[in-house]
C-alpha cells in the first residue's frame, strides 16, 4: 500500500520541515530552498516494488542539493530515474549539468554530491534503483549519470514506458510479481547504459576518423604551401602536435611522410603531361611545396625508381 506525504494539513511555518523529512523518507536526505514567496506546498506519493523505490512528486518551485554531509559512507547508494511529466529540472552532478522536461529520463547517482534546480511547479516521476541490483561496471554507470535520455525512442522510450505505466504506486503487487518486475526494470535499464557505454567506445572512433579526414582534406588544399608541416597543420585545426601525431598512428604513415607522398604525386602527374611548352622539373617542383630540386630528385627517385625528369619523358601522358 502506498504511502501519501502531503504539506496540506501541516502549519505554514512547518511545512519545509516537513518537506525535508518527507523527501528524506521516501528518497534521501537533501536540503531544499523553496523559490516561493507564499506557504511550501508539496505531495509525495511513494511505495516499494521489489527493492525499487518509486515516488510521484508534485510541489512548487525548489532548489534541492545533496551534499557531502548528507552521503552515508560505505553506502551502495541508488541510480536514479526521474521522468517529468510537467515542469523543468536541471540537474548538476559531477561537473555536469543538464536540464529535462517532459519527453527525457534524468539519471543521477545519490552516492555522490548532486544539486537539482525545478524553477516553476513541477509533476515528476522517480525512480530509485539500488546500485548492487544493476551489477554494472561503475565506468558505465558513470556514463549516464549527469545526463539526459531521450524517452521518446529507443531503449528511452522502453524504459520511461516502464516506470510510467507498469511501476504504478497505486497498484498493489504480489511479493513475487513486485520482485519481478524490479529485476526487469534493473535489466532494461542495464541494457540501456550497456548501449550507452558501447556508442561511448564507438564515437571517439567515428571522431577521430572525422578530424582524420578534415586533416587530409587541408592538406591537399594547401600543397603548394612550403611552410606546410605538422606544426601548421595543428595549429590550422587547433590541435596540439602530439595529438595530431596520434591522430596518425592507425595510418601507417606519419603526417609529414603523408605530406610529402601527395606532393610527389600531384608532381609525377604533372610531370606526366610532359610536352614541349612544359614546365621545368624545378618548376614543378616548387609549385608543389618542394623549396629545394636536389631534395625533391632524392626523393621521387626514392619513391618511383627512377629520376622525375626521366619519369617526364617515360610515362604516357595523363589527362
Amino acid at each position: 500500500m502506498g504511502q501519501v506525504l502531503t504539506t496540506d494539513s501541516v502549519p505554514d511555518r512547518d511545512k519545509l520541515a516537513f518537506w525535508h523529512e518527507a523527501l528524506a523518507q521516501a528518497l534521501v536526505p537533501m536540503t531544499v530552498i523553496p523559490l516561493t514567496d507564499g506557504p511550501f506546498t508539496g505531495r509525495i506519493v511513494t511505495d516499494q516494488v521489489g527493492h525499487l523505490r518509486v515516488c510521484d512528486i508534485d510541489a512548487d518551485a525548489q532548489r534541492a542539493s545533496r551534499t557531502r554531509e548528507h552521503l552515508v559512507p560505505r553506502s551502495g547508494g541508488f541510480i536514479g530515474i526521474a521522468v517529468p511529466g510537467s515542469g523543468t529540472a536541471t540537474l548538476v552532478q559531477d561537473g555536469r549539468t543538464v536540464s529535462a522536461a517532459q519527453g527525457d529520463l534524468l539519471v543521477y547517482d545519490t552516492a555522490r554530491p548532486y544539486f537539482l534546480n525545478c524553477p516553476e511547479p513541477f509533476s515528476i516521476r522517480v525512480v530509485h534503483i539500488p546500485r548492487r541490483l544493476l551489477r554494472l561496471p561503475e565506468r558505465e554507470i558513470e556514463l549516464v549519470t549527469a545526463t539526459v535520455i531521450d524517452a521518446t525512442e529507443g531503449f528511452g522510450a522502453a524504459v520511461a514506458s516502464l516506470l510510467t505505466t507498469l511501476v504504478t504506486p497505486e497498484r498493489p503487487y504480489s511479493r513475487e510479481i513486485a520482485s519481478r518486475l524490479a529485476a526487469g526494470v534493473a535489466h532494461l535499464f542495464g541494457t540501456l547504459v550497456t548501449e550507452r557505454a558501447q556508442q561511448a567506445e564507438v564515437e571517439p572512433e567515428l571522431q577521430r576518423d572525422e578530424m582524420v579526414l578534415r586533416i587530409r582534406d587541408h592538406i591537399d588544399h594547401h600543397l603548394e604551401d612550403p611552410s606546410l608541416s605538422p606544426e601548421t597543420v595543428a595549429k590550422a585545426h587547433h590541435i596540439s602536435v602530439r595529438y595530431l601525431h596520434r591522430l596518425f598512428e592507425g595510418e601507417d604513415t606519419t603526417v609529414a611522410r603523408h605530406i610529402q607522398r601527395r606532393r610527389l604525386e600531384q608532381c609525377a602527374r604533372e610531370l606526366s603531361r610532359g610536352s614541349e611548352t612544359a614546365p621545368t622539373v624545378a618548376a614543378v617542383a616548387h609549385r608543389w611545396g618542394f623549396v629545394s630540386p636536389a631534395h625533391f630528385s632524392r626523393v621521387f627517385r626514392s619513391v618511383y625508381g627512377i629520376p622525375p625528369r626521366e619519369w617526364r619523358n617515360a610515362r604516357p601522358v595523363v589527362r
